[in-house]
């Protein structure tokens, strides 16, 4: 399969053919119908963040169609629409994860960073971090949601408004 691959200490994006990725045990492999742009992926790639992977596939704003699942997957099935986002693995020991803080884990696993990303014509995801999208969701509209859509809609769903009340969010760019 083809995929934008980013190098240690090159600083710039290459088309690449890589193997075709194969869903361990727990993970989905999804066809990439569409893939945001994240300035986070740009660090990546400049390395304004350090690299942690020689090679990498850039990408954590995903939206595909499962097209297999791995052993011991359950509730998903090929045709379904999945999203998948920054964060990718979590510990689910540490005092983050226990106080329903995952995204601050310890030993927290990113797409596209830690593990290849979107910036392909195929992914894997962990079935547990995996966003089933309804049929009919515009994946191009969708794939930015994915990272600072679930920034909004975290602080929302922990802000504990009442109805009708005002949150503010301050984001960066």
């Amino acid at each position: 399969m083809r995929a934008w691959t980013t190098d240690r200490g090159r600083g710039r994006l290459t088309l690449r053919d890589v193997s075709v990725p194969e869903p361990l045990p727990g993970e989905l492999l999804v066809r990439v119908i569409a893939c945001g742009v994240c300035r986070t992926d740009l660090h990546v790639i400049d390395e304004d963040i350090p690299a942690h992977r020689d090679r990498v596939t850039p990408g954590h704003q995903v939206v595909g169609e499962v097209v297999a699942v791995g052993a011991e997957v359950r509730g998903w099935r090929p045709g379904n629409l999945a999203g998948i986002a920054w964060l990718r693995g979590t510990c689910g020991a540490c005092r983050f994860c226990r106080s329903g803080r995952e995204n601050l884990c310890e030993s927290a696993e990113f797409t596209g960073y830690d593990d290849d990303g979107g910036y392909a014509e195929l992914a894997v995801v962990s079935a547990a971090f995996a966003y089933r999208l309804p049929p009919g969701t515009d994946p191009i509209a969708t794939a930015p949601l994915l990272c600072a859509g679930i920034i909004g809609y975290r602080a929302l769903s922990r802000a504990n408004l009442p109805p009708g009340g005002t949150l503010g969010i301050y984001g960066y760019w």
